[in-house]
């Protein structure tokens, strides 16, 4: 006889508004302009998707200059680029479509703005991160400060006007407390009018947060280099689940682990397909009875519209 187990599933989950329109984005461009069509990085951070694009003739390339045919269109991904990229591209006269998330192109112009004021300016991110190196190319080199941890700040000196902005996949958290530390050493520092981190890592993280404490084991469907899935499996374990596990592509289901449990939590990175939740619960199935709870704790309507180029 199987093992009874109750899968509490949060929402929202999985595919945000900005990934949608980028997968979107790469679809119509294929259907406008025909196979194959370059996209510079990931188009978003899922290994699945990614695969599925290559299918249809998508060519993924790190850089503009590995691009072997000029004729073709080549897409920016939604985590944005630096301004060298569409420089690069007009240069060497490729078409491009700019598929980066219209929340990650806010940041953007808040920096340009606070940069034209005269601001110094701090982006709290992760080093590295394809966003956090679209946000700061949009500058001269040196002009934004990169901060990691709440360690960092102690260290900071500034003579000018200090404004912050933040990568759009943090977590809630942690990017609070180095704001308010910010604030402590800082009172006069100019924040944004509407805060960076996204409305679909907020609302993912207060899902999880509010099961987490009634799972003996919570997944998170997500790529390795997704920093909002990264930050999901944190949130999961601080918020009272310590047997939290990011699954990503290739890794299997941990039937085994799972067995012993009455209770798991799942959900899914902002960057992940629904099918990949179905086709774990549907592992689950072949060895246990399931029965789910989901937990809706916001209804996302947020659309965003497609570049002009392919209207």
């Amino acid at each position: 006889m199987k093992n009874e187990l109750k899968i509490f599933l949060a929402s929202p989950r999985g595919f945000c508004a900005g990934v949608d329109r980028a997968i979107e984005i790469v679809k119509k461009t294929l259907d406008k302009y025909g196979p194959p069509v370059y996209v510079r990085h990931e188009i978003v951070h899922n290994k699945s998707v990614v695969e599925s694009l290559k299918k249809l003739g998508t060519i993924f390339v790190e850089e503009i200059s590995e691009i072997s045919d000029s004729s073709r269109p080549v897409i920016f991904s939604a985590h944005g680029v630096p301004k060298k990229v569409p420089a690069e591209a007009k240069l060497k006269k490729i078409f491009y479509i700019d598929a980066t998330c219209p929340l990650v192109s806010k940041v953007h112009r808040e920096t340009e703005q606070l940069y034209k004021k005269g601001f110094d300016i701090v982006l709290i991110g992760h080093k590295n991160h394809p966003e956090v190196v679209g946000t700061m190319g949009q500058l001269p080199d040196g002009s934004i400060k990169l901060i990691e941890t709440v360690d960092e700040i102690k260290n900071l000196n500034f003579t000018k006007p200090l404004a912050y902005v933040t990568q759009t996949t943090l977590s809630v958290d942690d990017t609070k407390e180095m704001i308010d530390t910010l604030k402590l050493k800082f009172p006069d520092i100019k924040g944004p009018i509407k805060e960076d981190v996204c409305y679909a890592t907020t609302n993912r993280q207060a899902a999880v947060k509010k099961i987490a404490g009634s799972c003996e084991m919570f997944f998170i469907i997500g790529s390795r280099n997704s920093s909002n899935s990264a930050r999901l499996v944190e949130v999961a374990k601080r918020s009272g689940c310590k047997e939290s596990e990011l699954i990503f592509y290739g890794k299997r289901v941990p039937i085994e682990k799972i067995k012993k449990c009455k209770t798991i939590g799942l959900s899914s990175g902002a960057s992940a397909p629904e099918e990949l939740i179905r086709n774990f619960i549907s592992e689950i199935k072949k060895n246990m009875k399931v029965s789910i709870k989901e937990v809706i704790t916001a209804n996302e309507k947020v659309v965003f519209k497609l570049p002009k180029e392919l209207n």
